[in-house]
């Protein structure tokens, strides 16, 4: 039997005159699109404009939502109450769903960006924010979060459909955390590497940790950042790497016919 697997990566951050990542190129090889609502990165024209890239290769669409911090890429933790936090995720939502229809596609999922990605993993605050947000604006989304962490399961018990996902280009630690960025290792740049990382984790849901131990990790998506030097050489070596090994690139939710 075939497996199915995702590929997904962290587009639209381009701002104005700065460039950030080649979401057109990228957009012939994933399968899924975290497009960013403007709180990180990303102004109108450019998340439109790869909005209707998505839209015309058949690539599902999530809203990338962070905390408001543009200066820091939406990489810095913040300290927001429930009801601030509910409130932004509510509103890039409807941003990213009103230029999706303009552009003649649709949200299907949400997977939080940077800094508000990892705190909601294991923070159960913020972590109920940002559920109550998605149930309260439409709750047939899809929340992406990190492989083996709690957030999926407070999601699912409030009724949200989940989808577990693990990082090509990032180290793990023992614990199945992601290794700081602060940390020397943390990001990998050898496609080859990353591309037989990724096949071993689709095949047999293994992955090897920063340390030589063997981890354990159930995913269905797998995130290539937009941002990273390489990145599309790197998704395009994954691609490829999958697809060898028998294991078939699929949106884990639905694109416009």
């Amino acid at each position: 039997m075939t497996r199915n697997i995702d590929l997904n990566s962290d587009l639209g951050e381009g701002y104005g005159a700065w460039t950030m990542g080649d979401d057109a190129a990228m957009l012939q090889i994933v399968s899924s699109a975290n497009v960013a609502c403007g709180f990180h990165a990303g102004d109108p024209l450019a998340i439109l404009a790869t909005l209707r890239e998505a839209a015309a290769r058949g690539v599902a669409v999530g809203a990338h939502v962070s905390y408001p911090d543009r200066v820091g890429f939406g990489r810095r933790p913040m300290d927001v109450t429930q009801a601030e936090l509910t409130a932004d995720v509510i509103y890039q939502i409807g941003a990213l769903q009103g230029l999706a229809r303009a552009a003649g596609t649709h949200v299907t999922y949400v997977k939080p960006h940077g800094a508000l990605y990892n705190t909601i993993a294991h923070d159960a605050r913020q972590g109920e924010a940002v559920i109550a947000a998605i149930r309260e604006i439409d709750p047939t989304l899809v929340l992406m979060g990190l492989a083996g962490t709690p957030i999926l399961d407070r999601a699912r018990d409030a009724g949200l459909a989940t989808v577990a996902e693990a990082f090509g280009d990032r180290a793990y630690a023992p614990d199945g955390q992601l290794v700081s960025r602060r940390e020397a290792g943390a990001v990998l740049h050898d496609p080859d590497q990353v591309a037989a990382r990724m096949l071993r984790l689709a095949t047999e849901g293994r992955i090897e940790a920063i340390d030589g131990s063997t981890l354990s990790l159930d995913a269905d998506s797998i995130c290539v950042h937009g941002d990273s030097a390489g990145a599309v050489a790197m998704a395009r070596r994954i691609r490829e790497a999958l697809v060898a090994g028998g294991v078939a690139i699929a949106p884990f939710a639905g694109v416009p016919a």
